[in-house]
Parts: structure tokens; C-alpha cells; sequence
């Protein structure tokens, strides 16, 4: 029998379809696939040009720039194959992009009823990436992805941070609006930047080695993985020598209790010490095989783990995966099994919430290759001092990894034209604020290289969360929005979103994504295209002594600085050199000008004996910080940390 010829390929890559929005006002990319060797002839709006498919068949194009307009239709042709994308739109295309505060969908924010159903705007067109992991870049978005012009049903689960950005900008900018969505909740900003990126960071050089080998061989690199997170157990302060929990040779350094059968959330075991706990706990189990079972091929089943686990058989390292939305199924190495007592070894890291295996235990099994299933037994659990660092992250993992959202969700989109870019994550990196500014500088670099060097970056700074302080002292929260601050102004085409205002105490995810999406136009306007007005609103810009008193000018007030709820400036600190030496302090507005008086930290002796100098201060510093400080546009001055002109004799902080 003959076989079928395989279908041409689609000629226009997935990004190219009907709806689409393409960027004005700058050559238009288009590319796509196409038989190798042949020519391809692209049309748009009366344009036309050539592109000849390589070896691989793939082809791309340069049409001539087009200003806001439209609908047209794009179309491609090749050897009396044609494809069209019709209702096409010429406009500023925006990609959003970050974690779960830019995944927010509006059916979560505030009157979400009304938002949605008034949704109805044919000239802001809507495009969700699909959330996909990749160890190497792919070549393609998904044939099923789509644009869809805003509706009801088509905003209802799209990025609220995104769509209220549009819809606010589009009052001022009236040109069509195109909205690429590429986000992925808990996700650090390691995952969405290219190996190349972070080899240029650098630090990265042994986990971009073994993700490379993940993609041509994930067994063995499992197992190099491994070794490597071994040692970083190994070098942790209190471990003792001989301590390896994943180890076969009889029962581990440790105490080992007793696990529940139900498994599930530790903290409903009803263990006191776990009621609360974030942090590793280690799990261990058995299973009992035949010589016949052993010689099987076989897949550890391991049902949901919050959030994240790194697992062994017989002590060697056989999977790793992020995120609880599903079981992992890690495939065993040949010979790995043996007739008798197996042991599997699983350290779970839970940085929030309910953490833990999910339950119960039978959801944990051995799938061998004749369709037995053979559960494991006998678990036993192992607790790890809250305060124990956090491990290194398997590099293939999707939302913690290393260009795993970069290769499957960004590399895909191809380069096309762009305005400019929202990001908005930070959440997943506050245990490693020192390093956020420059992960964030090459971030920018990074997508700047591929979608054009023009491109406007805007910043949304973290917003508040947690019970306000009692007390003067460090935040990584606070630092790593410090880092966004100082990201964003040393580049005249990025903008600053202040939000420590408009965040909720009680939930990470604060709803009110409407005013954040006004703030986010604001910035474009200034960014993008050259509003006068400030991109974020009150920011320092002088510092200097005056007499007894530290005066800081202030930048983009509009009117003058005010103060909501005290006559006072509150959420000031003078701090010391050295960490844990900071202290409240007090300030007063003048127009554009704040005013901190430099007097002596406390009237105790034992605290003024200490004699440490101020050499900083800072505003709004803490995870959810109470400040005041606004202009008369209602803009709030974003969390600054600033230097002082020279440590003061005789002013001293605690």
C-alpha cells in the first residue's frame, strides 16, 4: 500500500493568524516554514517581498514598515501552496510576562462581574502563550494558539495586569493594542532568561552543563544532578560527615519517625513541630521485589509534592520536578532494581503553605513494565531546622530551572516587532536579592537582543505583603524592590511601577490589578512615547547635609510632596553600615523636599554607648511597610534605600 504523503507545512509560523496585531511603524518580520529551497512570496497591505526557504525549510521576511491601521490580510504563497491571516492589525504590540501577580486572570480582581462583562474592544487583540517548560529552545508556538479580540469569554482568564494596561493606554495612544501573555505563577527570573544570558552572569556554568546533557540524555544527567545537589548537602553548616539520608547502607544519620499512611499536607499531621513548617522534609519508604520484577523496565510514580522534590532509588538521584499539579513519573535506569528490600528516598522543600507528599500513601508506587504496580511501604519522615538553606534547583525544572521558560515559552514567539515589555516578578527571588539587579539587567539585555533594541521595559516593583514591622530592620523583600529601583532608572527606556501601596497584607495576589494597570500606562506613556509626565511618580534624585539635617530633592512630583495620616514622613530608617543597625527616624516635606533631622538614636545609654554611624537611610523598607509619602497626583514615593553624604559624629542607630 502507498503511503500518504505527510502535509505541507503550515507557511505561516503560529504567531501569524487571524487577529493578530503586528508592531506600526518599523520593518515587519514574518516567517514560517516551507518545502527547502523554495521560494516564498509574502504580501501585507499592498506590500510584497521574497524569502527562499533554507535546508530546513524555514523561511523569514522584511516587509516595510507600516503606521496603525488596518484589518488587512497577510498572506504567504509557495510552490501553489497559500496560507492567509486575515483581519490583521497594525499597531503596539506589548509582551507581559513574570510570574503569578502578571498571570492574575480578571475574573480575580476587583468587580470582576462588571470588568468582564462590559469586555468588549475589537482594537485590543489578545494572545495567551501556552505554559510549556523546554531543556533547548524550541523553534514554534503551538499550532493551536490564538489572537482574539477582547470579549467576555476571551478576557475572562487573560492577565488583568496586561488587559487594564491596554484598555488605560489606549484612552491616551489610539492605536490598536496587541497583547502577547507569557507567564508562569512562582516562576524565578532565572527560568525566563537563555543560557547565554546567565553563562555572561555567570555562576551558572555547572547547572547550564547539566541541562544541556538533559536534553540529549535525561537519565545520566539525573544522576550528575544528583551528585552535585549531594554536595551541596554535604557542605551545609551541622551536617556531619557520614550524614546521607538518600544512602541504602541501612537506616541514615537522622531521626526517623513513623509517617502517617494518609500522607498528604504535613501540616495536618498533627505533629506540633510540622503545624507551621516551611522548609526540607525527607521522606524514606520500601518495596519489596522479585528477581523477575527487578529485571523489569520501571517508572517511579510519585504522586503531587508541594512544591518541590528531589528523589532517589537505591541512592541514586532519579527525578527532580517543581509545582504540585500533577504526578511525577521518573524512569529508572537498567539495573538499577534488585530482587528484595528498594529503597526510595524523597527530600520535599515547601516554601509556602501546605507542603508534603499529596496522599495517601498508594499514590506512591513502582510501575514496571508488565503493568504491575508494586506500592511503597513503611514511610518514614525526617524534619530539616526551618532555618536550612535552600537547595539548588534541578535546572530542567519548569517554573525554578534554568531557560526553561526562555526555551518553551519566549525562544517560540520568534523575534517579532515589538513596543515594549511588562514585567512583573521578583516574588520567587526574594532569598536572593543581592543578585536579582544584575539577573534583572541581563534579563532586559537578553529580550532586548532578540525582539529589538528600542524595546520599553517596564518594571512593576513588588508590591506590600505580611503584617507591617514592629520594628526597624532588613527585608529581602525591600532590597530586591531596591534592585528593581536602581534596574529601572539607570536606563532611560525602562520605567518604574511603584505598587507597595496597592498590595494586601493577607494575599500575594492582591486584586486591585485596575490601578496597577493605570500606573503601568503611565509609565508607557513616559517610556514609550515621550509623555512629560514622571513614569512613576516622587523619586529621589539629591541627597545632601544641611546643617543638622539630611534634605532629599525629589524628581516627577507633580503639585507637591504630601503626607496621608500623620503630618510626619513615617517609614523612615537610618541604618548603620553593617546589617541590624537601623532605627526609626523622623521626617518632614517641604515642596519637593524631605527633611531628616540626624539626632541621637535613643536616650538609653547602653544603645548610644554603641556608637555606630549612620551611612544610610531608607524609605518604605520592609516586606509590607506603612509610608505616606504621596504627590498631589496620588502617586505614591516608591521604597528607596540612598547613601548619606558622610557618616555624622555623635548620631548613632541601633
Amino acid at each position: 500500500m502507498a503511503q500518504t504523503p505527510a502535509p505541507a507545512p503550515a507557511l505561516l509560523d503560529a504567531l501569524f493568524q487571524d487577529h493578530a496585531v503586528l508592531q506600526r511603524d518599523q520593518p515587519i518580520r514574518v516567517w514560517g516554514q516551507a518545502q527547502p529551497g523554495q521560494r516564498v512570496a509574502v504580501q501585507l497591505a499592498g506590500r510584497r517581498t521574497d524569502a527562499r526557504a533554507d535546508s530546513q525549510g524555514a523561511w523569514q521576511a522584511s516587509l516595510p514598515a507600516l503606521p496603525a491601521g488596518g484589518p488587512y490580510t497577510l498572506s504567504a504563497s509557495s510552490h501553489g501552496q497559500e496560507q492567509h491571516a486575515g483581519d490583521v492589525l497594525i499597531g503596539d504590540v506589548w509582551l507581559c510576562s513574570g510570574q503569578s501577580n502578571m498571570e492574575l486572570p480578571v475574573w480575580r480582581t476587583l468587580d470582576a462581574r462588571s470588568e468582564i462583562a462590559g469586555a468588549s474592544n475589537d482594537h485590543i487583540r489578545l494572545l495567551s502563550v501556552p505554559q510549556q517548560g523546554a531543556a533547548a529552545p524550541l523553534a514554534s508556538l503551538p499550532r493551536d494558539v490564538r489572537w482574539q479580540p477582547v470579549t467576555p469569554d476571551s478576557v475572562r482568564e487573560f492577565s488583568a495586569a496586561c488587559y487594564y494596561f491596554a484598555r488605560e493606554l489606549q484612552k491616551s495612544v489610539g492605536v490598536p493594542m496587541g497583547l502577547i501573555h507569557a507567564s508562569w505563577g512562582g516562576s524565578r527570573i532565572q527560568a525566563w532568561m537563555s543560557g547565554q544570558a546567565l553563562q555572561r552572569v555567570g555562576g551558572y556554568e555547572e547547572e547550564l552543563a547539566v541541562l544541556d546533557r538533559y536534553a540529549r540524555d535525561p537519565i545520566d544527567a539525573i544522576n550528575d544532578w544528583g551528585q552535585l545537589w549531594q554536595r551541596w548537602w554535604s557542605r551545609q553548616p551541622g551536617v556531619a560527615h557520614d550524614d546521607r539520608p538518600w544512602s541504602v547502607t541501612g537506616i541514615p544519620a537522622g531521626d526517623w519517625q513513623p509517617a502517617p499512611d494518609a500522607l498528604g499536607a504535613w501540616e495536618h499531621w498533627g505533629v506540633p513541630a510540622l503545624a507551621d513548617f516551611n522548609g526540607m522534609l525527607w521522606y524514606r519508604a520500601s518495596m519489596q521485589l522479585s528477581a523477575q520484577q527487578a529485571a523489569q523496565a520501571a517508572v517511579l510514580v510519585l504522586g503531587p509534592a508541594d512544591e518541590i522534590d528531589m528523589s532517589w532509588v537505591n541512592g541514586r538521584a532519579v527525578g527532580s520536578t517543581y509545582g504540585a499539579d500533577g504526578d511525577r513519573e521518573y524512569r529508572l535506569p537498567a539495573g538499577l532494581l534488585h530482587a528484595g528490600e528498594n529503597a526510595v528516598v524523597v527530600n520535599v522543600l515547601d516554601t509556602w503553605r501546605d507542603g508534603g507528599l499529596a496522599g495517601p500513601a498508594s499514590r506512591h508506587r513502582l510501575r514496571l513494565a508488565d503493568g504491575t504496580q508494586v506500592p511503597l511501604q513503611a514511610w518514614r519522615y525526617r524534619r530539616m531546622s526551618a532555618e536550612f538553606a535552600s537547595p539548588p534547583r534541578a535546572p530542567w525544572q519548569t517554573a525554578g530551572g534554568m531557560s526553561t521558560l526562555y526555551n518553551g515559552m519566549i525562544a517560540p514567539l520568534g523575534a517579532p516587532g515589538l513596543r515594549g515589555v511588562l514585567w512583573y516578578q521578583g516574588e520567587s527571588n526574594t532569598g536572593e536579592a543581592a543578585h536579582y539587579a544584575a539577573l534583572l539587567r541581563a534579563l532586559r539585555s537578553d529580550w532586548r537582543g532578540r525582539f529589538g533594541t528600542d524595546v520599553a521595559w517596564l518594571i512593576v516593583q513588588l508590591a506590600g505583603f505580611g503584617m507591617p514591622p514592629q520594628s526597624a530592620g532588613d527585608s529581602d523583600w525591600a532590597s530586591l524592590r531596591e534592585a528593581q529601583r536602581q534596574v529601572a532608572d539607570e536606563d532611560p527606556r525602562s520605567g518604574l511601577v511603584v505598587a507597595i501601596d496597592i498590595g494586601d497584607r493577607y494575599d500575594i495576589h492582591p486584586g486591585n490589578k485596575q490601578e496597577l494597570g493605570r500606573r503601568l500606562a503611565r509609565a508607557a506613556r513616559h517610556v514609550a512615547y515621550a509623555d512629560a509626565a514622571s513614569a512613576s511618580g516622587p523619586v529621589p534624585a539629591r541627597v545632601q547635609r544641611v546643617g543638622q539635617d539630611i534634605v532629599i530633592d525629589f524628581d516627577g512630583v507633580e503639585g507637591r510632596l504630601i503626607t496621608y495620616g500623620a503630618e510626619e514622613v513615617m517609614g523612615l530608617q537610618l541604618c548603620g553600615a553593617t546589617t541590624g543597625h537601623c532605627r526609626y527616624a523622623r521626617g518632614s516635606i517641604r515642596d519637593h523636599r524631605l527633611i531628616v533631622p540626624i539626632t541621637a538614636a535613643t536616650d538609653e545609654p547602653a544603645a548610644a554607648s554603641e556608637g555606630i554611624a549612620a551611612t544610610r537611610l531608607r524609605y518604605c523598607w520592609a516586606d509590607n511597610p506603612i509610608c505616606n509619602l504621596f504627590d498631589a497626583s496620588g502617586l505614591p514615593a516608591g521604597p528607596f534605600e540612598v547613601p548619606l553624604p558622610s557618616a555624622i559624629k555623635g548620631e548613632h542607630t541601633r
